[in-house]
């Protein structure tokens, strides 16, 4: 479980968190949707102590920073570097091992060469492979599907899946609504700072409306205005 307090975030003057209150609640997969700018990243620095912030972040025990796996939307890799010693690294640091040899192949890597020759989708799964092998409880994914092909995108749904059957809370931001739908319990609306909306799965259909006449409609309006 991870509890936010009137959360708030500003860089110089502009607000970009202004006063979160809300709740994750494990065996629960929770979807953050905003425009471009609204702060979703900034909140997942926040609660991987990335970012300093006002307000308060509570964690049940299990849930604290040794036990959150995080996936940038933009994952940094160390220059020459194997993706096997990337993994090995990530696993030390938790004092951690694989039982199970074929894990380290689940999205087919050359782990063996140097992650710089790998292309943007690959060094996604690799740090999604890296959080996965270290059995965290909580898992951040930014922008998780963001240049993944399409199978990668249904292995990445269903091992999504599989981590809440196994009580893992899991917070991830998408663009693809139609994923965030298949996946999560919650979806919740960011806007100006704040959480505008919060709709469960039986109104996740009200919620796409509601984003797409607030972002959409209008600036589609003028591009083909007349006059």
């Amino acid at each position: 479980m991870i509890a936010l307090s009137n959360l708030q975030k500003s860089f110089g003057k502009k607000v970009v968190l202004n006063g979160l209150t809300c709740q994750f609640d494990a065996g629960k997969v929770y979807g953050i949707v905003g425009p471009n700018g609204a702060g979703k990243t900034t909140l997942f620095r926040c609660l991987v102590g990335l970012e300093e912030y006002d307000g308060e972040i509570v964690c049940a025990e299990n849930a604290s920073k040794a036990h959150i796996g995080y996936v940038p939307a933009e994952p940094y890799f160390l220059p020459k570097i194997t993706g096997k010693e990337y993994l090995t690294l990530l696993l030390e640091a938790r004092h951690k091992t694989v039982m199970q040899e074929g894990a380290y192949h689940v999205f087919d890597l050359p782990l063996n060469q140097y992650i710089s020759s790998y292309s943007t989708g690959m060094k996604k799964k690799l740090a999604l492979l890296g959080t996965l092998l270290q059995d965290n409880q909580v898992y951040i994914f930014d922008e998780v599907y963001n240049g993944l092909d399409f199978q990668s995108c249904l292995m990445v749904t269903d091992i999504i899946k599989r981590l809440r059957s196994q009580g893992k809370l899991i917070i991830l931001a998408s663009h693809i609504f139609s994923l965030l739908e298949e996946t999560c319990d919650t979806i919740l609306y960011l806007k100006d700072g704040h959480f505008a909306m919060n709709n469960n799965q039986e109104d996740f259909a009200a919620l796409k409306q509601h984003i797409a006449h607030d972002l959409q409609d209008s600036r589609v309006d003028l591009l083909f205005k007349k006059g």
